[in-house]
């Protein structure tokens, strides 16, 4: 008998028991308790397998088997979010299953992974009891609810064990959005079913042996899902910390031009379309120096996909996009204040020839802002370049495979 049949019977057996106790903690006494292995990278996909770790017991009790004690352990390990391929995560999973004796591991990694034109989901290997999830790909919104949904995915065709001979040849199916659960009730993820679906298939890809694949579908949808996905790994808002002497020197910049009345009678003159293109302008011009000055811009390597390239750089526009917009937000509240209480409303008034209203005020801040963003912070520099850096796809996987390195010495 191979071990996954072996595992899949204890499962069954626990499964067919009648009358069992239970102990103080609710678990049978019964069973055998079965060992999952959750293999996360570091920063946010570590986040997730804490909060996995949390409820997959109970889940997994209602999900797969009712009368089955599960147990998780978390190890994070830098390489599962430094390499590109998966089939080195699925085999480092593997390494590390042998390594601690647990019967299944999932790898969680926040790498995107393309293969043979699907956004993939994840990999599950059934005779080696391996798989593996790409948490982009559940998307950025509800992520945790969409992680917890692809474990149970995967874990049930671990379980199951059933080898890929045994399937119908390149045969594909959704996943039923009627699924009930191991307790006959509707699973807990009845929405995501509609928001997000899942579509299970065999694949036949000649570099990665896996025997169930699941892939965001429609394909047209995953592609933005992926993207929101890789921004919320980036973690925008770690950024701004590093924007307090770019707020400084901005703010200081712009309140210094707060006492000419050139830039009050440009506030009264503009209307709102070129107060936006302005502002847009000062955004922009903000995300082209970071990336420059940082040297954000991912390089096709060799033999590298322009594809997930494409992918790197736009994660990259639009995490530091996010990151402008707050830090810009930031500003205009500090401009709004500074503008009320250093501009008399007199005086003001004297100088533009009509009355005064809020929308004047809020006017000259909106421009102090846009003018400071650009004479200001494009000339200063960042408190923290590593910061910056750690947002990005290709730094993060540079870093972790030199830690990875440093590990094993």
């Amino acid at each position: 008998m191979s071990k996954v049949e072996s595992r899949k019977s204890v499962i069954d057996q626990s499964s067919g028991q009648s009358g069992v106790r239970r102990g103080s903690h609710g678990k049978t006494t019964d069973t055998a308790t079965t060992v999952l292995g959750l293999l996360p990278a570091p920063e946010l996909p570590e986040k997730v397998a804490a909060h996995l770790a949390q409820i997959l017991p109970s889940l997994l009790r209602s999900e797969i088997s009712e009368r089955s004690d599960w147990e998780i352990e978390v190890v994070c390990d830098p390489l599962t979010g430094g390499m590109g391929d998966p089939a080195e995560i699925l085999d480092e999973a593997e390494r590390r299953k042998r390594q601690y004796g647990w019967d299944f591991v999932i790898s969680i990694t926040d790498l995107p992974i393309l293969r043979q034109g699907h956004v993939v989901v994840a990999d599950a290997v059934l005779e080696k009891g391996v798989g593996n999830i790409s948490l982009p790909a559940t998307g950025g919104l509800l992520m945790q609810g969409r992680t917890e949904r692809a474990v149970v995915h995967v874990l049930r065709e671990l379980v199951s064990g059933v080898p890929k001979s045994h399937k119908e040849a390149g045969a594909e199916a959704e996943w039923s959005r009627s699924r009930k659960n191991a307790t006959g009730q509707t699973s807990r993820w009845p929405l995501l079913r509609y928001l997000a679906p899942i579509r299970r298939l065999v694949p036949h890809d000649p570099q990665v042996d896996v025997d169930v694949r699941f892939v965001a579908a429609p394909r047209p949808w995953g592609w933005p899902r992926l993207l929101e996905g890789m921004v919320r790994a980036n973690q925008p808002w770690t950024i701004f910390p590093a924007f307090k002497s770019v707020v400084a020197v901005a703010f200081a910049t712009g309140a210094y031009g707060l006492i000419f009345p050139t830039l009050w009678q440009l506030s009264d003159t503009y209307g709102p379309i070129r107060l936006v293109a302005l502002m847009a302008t000062s955004m922009v011009a903000m995300v082209f120096w970071l990336i420059i000055a940082h040297d954000l811009w991912e390089k096709r390597w060799a033999g590298g996909s322009p594809m997930l390239m494409r992918l790197y750089n736009s994660a990259t526009v639009l995490t530091l996009s996010i990151s402008v917009v707050l830090y810009y937000s930031v500003l205009l509240v500090l401009f709004m204040i500074a503008v009320v209480l250093f501009v008399p409303p007199d005086l003001l008034e004297s100088q533009l020839d009509h009355s005064i209203a809020l929308l004047d005020y809020v006017k000259l801040a909106w421009l102090a802002t846009s003018v400071a963003t650009i004479a200001g912070a494009l000339g200063s520099g960042l408190e923290s370049d590593e910061t910056v850096r750690n947002a990005t796809y290709g730094y993060r996987q540079l870093q972790r495979r030199k830690a990875a390195r440093e590990e094993t010495g």
